[in-house]
């Protein structure tokens, strides 16, 4: 797969009270998140590009490959389908050791380079170190990383995760989002991630595919749609925007280092990474705070200018939901509607924003 060879996925699909009508264009490179509640339509499109589920009515070209074209009446079979996919459970053969569950993945690779592919893929997932053990000695984020380097094993045109984290639990999933941002960050390979957690979404995305009842409601850069307040991808405590920075600064002397990004800078504890790492940040609208003027004596370290764009209420009609900017920057804030009202907030206004906690995703 070569970069700039965009994937096309066109599906419809009908079942007894749901039926599934898309049409996305999907990058070459990158991981793509399916996003939306259960019942969505997320897995039943995984289902059709992997060829375990034929729609009605379809097209899934991946690159310049096509698998499906019912226009000319081709449909490949999964087995023929150059693809890896990872399901919610590992689903490893429990009396094969890990090298032999990795190397049972050649078999459909069928070329000179895959034991090539496939000690890369160990190398990539840090599991070395684990190739003699069995199955059952493997932690949950062990067995996952197993299951992955198998899939890539395959040396597939694209990987398919089906929720690959659901059955995890809080510890192992921080274990494992390491190693699928290495992936994203390393493979030249397009992934099709399917989620509905805010966290995987915002840490992983680099394109997001929102489904609402086997629609797109949704799609393009992640940043972008997370800090919609008119059509909210993410509600509640989730609500909440995405910035790309750099480390710019560590202050030893307090264990905190500062975070460029376009319009302004934050402060956030030290995570050890060097100055000039990229980073994503991301910013929860509950965080957020807004003053008319710049805030002084306070325990909050971060005070941003800004410039009001828009409101909408939020879940409870006692919040609203504002939309700032920050030079080209775009954050979200939560406020009472009452103080909303009190500080006459308008589109245009000038304000400060106090920015009370900061998560550094990567």
């Amino acid at each position: 797969m070569t970069a700039g060879e965009a994937s096309r996925v066109r599906l419809q699909l009908s079942r007894p009270g749901f039926e599934l009508d898309i049409d996305v264009a999907l990058p070459a490179t990158g991981i793509t998140v399916l996003f939306g509640a259960s019942g969505s339509g997320k897995t039943t499109v995984l289902r059709c590009v992997a060829g375990l589920e034929r729609a009605r009515s379809g097209l899934v070209r991946v690159g310049t490959e096509v698998w499906q074209d019912d226009a000319t009446g081709l449909f490949l079979p999964a087995w023929k389908r150059p693809q890896g996919y990872v399901f919610q459970e590992a689903s490893l053969f429990e009396h094969l050791d890990v090298r032999a569950n990795i190397e049972y993945g050649l078999k459909r690779a069928g070329s000179r380079d895959a034991m090539h592919a496939l000690d890369s893929a160990i190398d990539l997932l840090g599991i070395r170190h684990l190739l003699g053990r069995m199955p059952q000695q493997l932690s949950g984020g062990e067995r996952q990383r197993v299951a992955i380097a198998r899939a890539l094993a395959t040396q597939p045109r694209v990987l398919l995760l089906d929720e690959p984290l659901a059955a995890l639990d809080a510890a192992r999933k921080q274990e494992i989002l390491p190693w699928l941002e290495r992936m994203r960050d390393e493979l030249r390979m397009p992934m099709l991630y399917v989620t509905h957690s805010a966290e995987e979404l915002s840490r992983l995305a680099d394109h997001l595919v929102v489904l609402d009842n086997g629609r797109v409601q949704a799609e393009g850069p992640p940043a972008g749609l997370l800090s919609s307040i008119d059509t909210p991808v993410l509600t509640g405590d989730d609500a909440g925007a995405l910035l790309a920075g750099k480390v710019a600064e560590r202050d030893t002397r307090w264990h905190l280092s500062r975070v460029d990004f376009d319009g302004g800078s934050l402060w956030l504890r030290d995570s050890g990474l060097p100055v000039g790492q990229p980073v994503r940040l991301r910013v929860l609208a509950r965080d957020v705070s807004i003053a008319t003027d710049e805030p002084h004596d306070t325990s909050i370290q971060n005070h941003l200018p800004c410039t009001i764009e828009s409101s909408a209420p939020d879940a409870h009609p006692s919040q609203v939901l504002v939309r700032v900017r920050v030079g080209p920057s775009v954050l979200l804030a939560r406020i009472t509607a009452r103080a909303f009202d009190a500080l006459s907030l308008q589109p245009g206004s000038r304000a400060w924003l106090q920015v009370k906690s900061v998560a550094l995703l990567r």
